[in-house]
Order: C-alpha cells, then structure tokens, then sequence
C-alpha cells in the first residue's frame, strides 16, 4: 500500500507552501505558493544568500535613491526566487503583491504588471506565474481585470464564503480559503471544544465552497490552504489543490493507509446565485466577526515580514553604498506563523 501522500497526488494537485528547495525537491509538487512570511523565512536560511548578493549589487548601480531601491530590489528577489521555485516544479508558482497595497485597486493592478513584466523578461511566461492577492473588495476587483489581461490569479486570505462567491463571480482563476487560521480563531473562542478534523469550521467552509462552484459550474479552483494538521488534509482529500506545508508533506509521506475522496460532486443548479455588489460583499463580512479579523491579522501579518525583509534590503543597501561591509541581519528576524 502507497503512503498518504502518494494517494493523495491521485485525488487532488499537491502544492508545496514553501521557499525551502530542498523540501520542494523531496515532495516533488505540481505547484509551489510563495508568501512574504515565506519568502522571509527561506532568505533567513541561508540557501539564497548569493542571489540577494547579486540583486543589490545589479539595483546599486542603478543609482536609486534609497527606498525606490529597497522597493525595486524586493521585487527582483521575488521573481527572482520564483524562477528557481520553478526551476524545480513542472507546474506554476504564485507570486504575492504587497499586504500594503490590499486596499488599492489600482496599486495591486500596477504591481501585478510589474512583476509579471519582470518573469517574462526573464523568460518565464505568465502562464507559470499566479499573482497572489488578498481577498479584499479592492484585491478581488483588481483580479478580475488582471485575468482579462491574460494574468492568473490566486486570491488568498480567504476566511469566509461571501469572499468565494466574489471571487468566482470575478472570474478568478484559483482561491486559497484558509483552514488552519479558521481553526485557531474557533479554539480562542471555544478552547473547552474538541474540534475533530472533519467537522472543523474551516474543514467545512472549504467543502461547501467547493460545492458551491461546482453545482453552480464556476471554473474557479479551490486550494485549501493553512493546515494545522494532516487529518484536515485527509478530510479535504478530492479538493482541487492543497498547498502544504513541508513538515505535513512529510507526514504523510510517512504515513500508510487507504485514502479516498472525501468530497462529493453536487448536482448542477439550474437557478443562478444573486449577482454579488460592493454593499453586500462589505456587509456580509463585516458580519463574519472571524472572516473580518483574520482577514485583517493576515494582511498586518504579510505587511510586518514584508517590512523586515525591506529592513534587511535596506540595511545591506546601505552598507553597500557607504562601502563599509554590512553585517547580517537575517538570523535575528522572527517569521510569521502559517
């Protein structure tokens, strides 16, 4: 009998959650998913030391003031750590726009554009790319014109199902509901429940937003995503895509048993949903107390390791520019949760 993991590469398209190389080669994903937390985490680690190197050197001499400096030089490291991702994965990596430009439509629009502009140049098409973007009003509506302009998106951060159905209404290529922070926000409020993986709230809302899209025959994939243990996995076994964390790829990749879909196909609708509008999407999540305060945690989340990563872009700009050597400032820096 094959592990888990095995089995589960045959019910729905494995996604690595991770900048880690090394992880990446050993589970052998479709995918891979990039965050600002990740992005963070694999610099700290050392194994992209000289590709930081070479992109302050190539963004010092283009004789920036200071913080257009940073600003340039966060984005090459990005694109330049998806071109390696991909280097290794046969399918797409997604790529995140700023947390900071969540609330700006256009700003997201530009962004977008500029690094998808910077892949190509490098010889990767967009067709391997995925502009990650936060599920807010502004981040969904710049989606839907990103996608007209043949760029894929993945809309992350997604916590409720009001967010889903704007997403797919937009014509969104792929979303990330988030199970694992969904968990966290229902144990802080009820810690004297147990919360079996099959009945989690945010094991649920995967489900019922997968089922939603397929009786209603939206094209939009579903990636569950945030897992805080492999039960919530084996419970979404069937789902479009999972992106999984390497220290959950290993698991289950040590794990023997028999695996089977857990989700179902509904029969199609032959009635259409309402149309969402601005004043419902607003109105319904701020009527979701969890949706609307991890919506909020995560984007101050991305922001706050976005912010260190462009202290130490800056810091070593700096020492770079004053020609005095600059010491490291990777190893101190604490990385955002899942």
């Amino acid at each position: 009998m094959s592990n888990l993991l095995e089995q589960l590469k045959r019910l729905s398209i494995v996604v690595a959650d991770t900048g880690d190389l090394a992880a990446i080669r050993q589970f052998a994903p479709q995918d891979a998913t990039t965050n600002p937390s990740l992005i963070l985490k694999a610099v700290q680690s050392g194994q992209y030391d000289d590709l930081v190197a070479s992109i302050l050197e190539q963004v010092n001499a283009m004789s920036l003031p200071l913080e257009r400096a940073v600003e340039e030089a966060g984005d090459r490291l990005i694109v330049a750590m998806g071109r390696v991702i991909l280097q290794h994965v046969p399918g797409r990596v997604s790529t995140e726009v700023n947390a900071r430009l969540s609330f700006d439509t256009q700003a997201s629009i530009n962004k977008a554009r500029n690094l998808v502009s910077m892949y190509e140049q490098a010889g990767i098409s967009r067709d391997r790319i995925l502009i990650k973007l936060a599920a807010t009003w502004e981040g969904i509506r710049a989606a839907q014109i990103l996608e007209q302009e043949g760029i894929q998106c993945n809309l992350t951060l997604i916590f409720s199902f009001v967010q889903a159905q704007a997403c797919a209404e937009a014509g969104v290529y792929l979303i990330s509901p988030f199970v694992g922070r969904i968990l966290d926000w229902y144990r802080k409020q009820h810690p004297e429940q147990d919360f079996a993986p099959e009945n989690e709230p945010g094991v649920c809302s995967v489900r019922t937003i997968y089922e939603y899209f397929r009786r209603h025959g939206y094209a939009t994939i579903v990636m569950g995503a945030s897992f805080r243990n492999a039960g919530e996995i084996i419970a979404l076994a069937g789902c479009d895509r999972l992106t999984i964390s390497p220290s959950l790829l290993q698991e289950l990749s040590e794990t023997e048993g028999r695996l089977e879909s857990s989700l179902t196909m509904p029969e199609a609708s032959s009635v259409p949903p309402e149309a969402m509008t601005e004043a419902s999407f607003r109105w319904q999540l701020n009527e979701d107390a969890m949706a609307t305060e991890k919506l909020a945690e995560g984007i101050r989340g991305f922001e706050q390791d976005q912010l260190k990563l462009e202290t130490m872009l800056r810091t070593q700009l700096s020492g770079i520019r004053s020609e005095t050597p600059s010491s490291t400032v990777m190893g101190g820096l604490c990385v955002s949760g899942n």
